[in-house]
């Protein structure tokens, strides 16, 4: 058998696999009841408050060696050892990644609170129009 054929045979086969998945996803039981995708407000919570947590942590713990990095490059590149050079680059590199990963955090973490709170004012309004939809309604019988 050819790759191609091999290949066209796994490919068909991988299609078929998640075709049934899908087709099977909404018969999955949880709790007794049929999974869905959803998202409770306290599950969201939790992983804001986590992303906040990690973004505290890593602003108070993500430079400990920057310093220490700076010295012992700042030494072997007087000392002309090459991997001064180098040692400087990995520092600045972590720097970048380490405000990446903050930033990351900390979107993640705002996004979600402002998710619920966009939410939680959405469920008012809708609740303020069903309760004004049933006074009517109940002028009508």
């Amino acid at each position: 058998m050819s790759f191609e054929e091999e290949w066209r045979q796994a490919h068909a086969n991988a299609a078929a696999n998640a075709a049934t998945r899908l087709d099977s996803a909404g018969d999955r039981q949880r709790d007794g009841r049929a999974a869905d995708l959803s998202v409770r407000r306290d599950d969201l919570g939790v992983v804001g408050g986590d992303a906040y947590k990690l973004h505290d942590s890593l602003k108070r713990d993500g430079h400990h060696a920057h310093e220490s990095t700076h010295t012992a490059a700042t030494a072997l590149t007087t000392r002309n050892f090459a991997c001064g050079a180098e040692l400087a680059k990995v520092r600045d590199k972590w720097d970048g990644q380490l405000r990446t990963l903050r930033d990351a955090c900390a979107q993640i973490s705002n996004h979600l609170d402002y998710s619920m709170a966009a939410h939680a004012k959405d469920d008012e309004h809708i609740g303020g129009e069903l309760l004004a939809v049933s006074r009517i309604n109940a002028y009508l019988k």
